[in-house]
């Protein structure tokens, strides 16, 4: 089916890679009314805090809080609670921290969502980093196998627990979806448009290529945001999904 420019907005997650929030704020203005996904990380959330993503809300835009929880399973509970209650659609998790600590974040959204008024976001779980290439996950992780092999193996870990999806790259998104199912969602760094420096990631594909494996989001950093003009690097990133699709 092909998509309408609102839809394929909405698979791309434009990531905020800046230090503050002052830094962010030219490209969030200029891409204002695109109802994109903003993707905010470790670096922006720890400098900007909890307010800036709730300004991200009140402005239009779906927020992808990447801050990648890994600690005991109480901790996680009471983390996933905290940005369950600042509105965001989605955040994640590391399937690294097992079983017990990826249900408990599912515990904290339902604690803080049981009053009703605030709504359920999407909790995923890293599989394996974009960065990890073989000899890293076999050499340095110690993890035997195949990097795919390691990615599907979290991948149903986090489905048996009752998560939303993984995030993944995007060379195994079809392996993902045959192992648990076309519903099981999918987002996607490592996505860079023909042309694109590769930068520090070891496993891309194109928009186009992303979309076709079936990923549900990808997440498009520097070639949005690095851009001479974001907004028009966007909007060809857009028009590439509906042509293609």
């Amino acid at each position: 089916m092909k998509l309408t420019s609102e839809q394929a907005a909405a698979k791309i997650m434009v990531a905020l890679d800046y230090p503050d929030a002052a830094a962010a704020e030219r490209l969030i203005a200029e891409l204002e009314g695109i109802p994109c996904f903003m993707k905010v990380g470790m670096q922006l959330f720890y400098a900007a805090g909890p307010s800036f993503v709730e300004s991200l809300k009140k402005r239009g835009y779906y927020v992808f809080l990447d801050v990648k929880m890994h600690d005991i399973p109480n901790t996680v509970k009471g983390g996933a609670n905290s940005v369950t209650k600042l509105g965001v659609d989605m955040f994640n998790v590391h399937a690294a921290g097992g079983s017990a600590m990826l249900e408990a974040a599912l515990e904290g959204v339902d604690s803080a969502t049981a009053g009703g008024g605030l709504g359920r976001p999407s909790v995923i779980a890293v599989t394996q980093l974009t960065s990890t290439n073989q000899t890293t996950l076999n050499e340095q992780i110690g993890i035997p196998g195949t990097v795919e092999e390691a990615v599907i193996r979290y991948a149903k870990l986090t489905k048996a627990a009752g998560l939303d999806g993984v995030v993944a790259s995007p060379s195994e998104v079809a392996a993902i979806k045959a192992a648990c199912g076309a519903s099981f969602r999918t987002v996607t760094p490592g996505i860079r448009p023909a042309g694109s420096d590769v930068n520090d990631q070891s496993r891309i594909m194109t928009p186009e290529e992303a979309l076709r494996q079936g990923t549900d989001y990808m997440v498009i950093g520097r070639p949005i945001t690095a851009a001479r003009e974001p907004r028009a690097a966007l909007e060809s990133i857009i028009e590439e999904l509906i042509s293609n699709e």
